[in-house]
């Protein structure tokens, strides 16, 4: 074992579940945090926008009844996200927190008309609204679907599934335990065969899967070293039909077989006590670029047990802070503190390094009395929460040839795909002061990108 493993001898896996592929869903459709697999990567032919405003490619936005930092995802004509309400909404007057209710919303595609608003009350007592909690809140976990139903985490409040319908199928409870460090929960759930793989990391240091059909629970698996962890796993596949569900944690990467929660293969990773983004995979190799610390690593999959020394490809001191990564046709892409890098995925070499180019922001809103040390559209900010600041929260994702990233302030960035640098775009859709600390979401030649206060459709020709 490795010394990380040896000293979190207390972990556990129960129960076993078999392996099935998952249900066929829509092509072009976005189901879980970051779309196919986690890679933020479309292979929808549609063109999407370089360029849009408030009055240019805007096909609709509606407003959302509180905040929330959870990705929108997209199945079929509808658009489901979440947000929460009643209490920590306004860091200075925070509420009561038995007025605290999540909430899925979901929405009609084309013209954003709600369908239905499911509101779920919080178990308590839950996380005080306030420091770092506040930089994200109560609704960051985005939801997961398999094209029939979508399944919602809530933290404290547990995970719950629903069909389309907004009729509520199961519920299951996962903890009630807080992060240590007092910053929250915010891993989103995946779906791997029947079974839905719910990381609650913060509220009880443990890995869960849930039959998605009755909610019944397939195994779990308990470890110290989750603690720190606010990635959402990925899934790898393995010969006959076997699958890995795999995830970066403080130190090492880790990989589970998907049909029991027993461990297939873990190593050596960057030297950082917390793991704030996801991994990204071709289906062969492993990809993790962490903030916190910093470092980069490639860690070929289908090993066993510890596996530092014979699967490791590279290893680097790339910096990503919170974003995950994309990996596309043999290129590593990401955004940090303003800086556009690529990296070639086979050595860890370094492609290219820009500055981006911010948009006209003259009109923006400026911070309320007090809050002036962030600023909307300057990368990271306070985006409207108060907090620590300085880091944006959102991930990339790639469509169209085209790489679509959006600042905590609102500076919504396209870059071209490719071994050269080339800036697109750098557009804004309001002059209000709104959190954008969710990643983007696409299909169909759309993109829908979510903030504190509303759920916006860019597209090409709205208006």
């Amino acid at each position: 074992m490795g010394v990380r493993w040896r000293t979190y001898l207390g972990l556990f896996a129960v129960g076993v579940a078999g392996y099935m592929p998952l249900s066929a869903v829509g092509a072009d459709d976005w189901l879980r945090f970051r779309g196919p697999n986690g890679s933020g990567v479309s292979s929808d032919p549609e063109p999407v926008p370089a360029t849009w405003s408030e009055t240019e490619n805007l096909r609709w936005r509606v407003a959302l009844p509180g905040p929330g930092s959870s990705s929108p995802i997209i199945v079929g004509d509808k658009v489901l996200v979440t947000c929460w309400s009643g209490y920590g909404t306004d860091q200075r007057n925070p509420g009561d927190q038995k007025d605290l209710k999540r909430h899925l919303i979901c929405f009609q595609r084309g013209d954003g008309t709600e369908l239905w608003n499911k509101e779920i009350a919080a178990e308590l007592p839950e996380d005080v609204y306030g420091g770092m909690f506040a930089e994200h809140g109560y609704a960051s976990h985005t939801p997961v679907s398999d094209g029939e139903k979508v399944f919602a985490f809530f933290g404290k409040s547990g995970v719950v599934a629903f069909d389309l319908e907004g009729n509520e199928l199961w519920r299951r409870e996962v903890g009630t335990g807080s992060d240590s460090r007092g910053w929250g929960s915010a891993s989103s759930p995946v779906l791997q065969g029947d079974l839905v793989i719910v990381p609650a990391f913060a509220e009880s240091q443990t890995l869960y899967a849930f039959n998605k059909n009755t909610g019944e629970e397939a195994w779990k698996f308990e470890a110290e070293g989750f603690s720190g962890t606010w990635g959402t796993p990925v899934i790898v596949p393995r010969e006959e039909g076997k699958a890995d569900v795999v995830i970066g944690v403080p130190y090492e990467i880790w990989a589970f077989d998907a049909a029991s929660g027993k461990v297939s293969w873990y190593a050596a990773a960057m030297d950082t006590n917390t793991y704030c983004s996801s991994v990204v995979t071709d289906g062969e190799v492993v990809y993790g670029i962490e903030g916190r610390g910093g470092g980069s690593i490639a860690v070929r999959a289908n090993g066993e047990g510890d596996v530092t020394q014979s699967h490791v490809v590279w290893s680097g001191r790339d910096t990503n802070r919170i974003g995950t990564p994309i990996l596309h046709e043999g290129r590593i892409y990401f955004i940090a503190g303003g800086i556009a890098n690529c990296i070639d995925a086979k050595t860890g070499e370094s492609i290219y390094r820009e500055r981006l180019t911010a948009p006209e922001r003259a009109n923006v809103e400026a911070p309320p009395a007090g809050q002036e040390g962030g600023f909307p559209g300057r990368g990271g900010g306070r985006g409207g929460r108060g907090g620590m600041g300085g880091q944006d929260y959102s991930s990339p994702i790639l469509v169209d040839g085209k790489i679509i990233y959006v600042t905590r302030g609102g500076d919504m960035y396209v870059v071209k795909a490719g071994a050269e640098f080339e800036q697109l775009g750098a557009n804004r859709v309001t002059s209000e002061r709104e959190d954008f600390s969710s990643s983007p979401a696409t299909s169909g030649g759309d993109l829908f990108i979510r903030s504190s206060k509303h759920l916006y459709c860019i597209g090409l020709s709205g208006s």
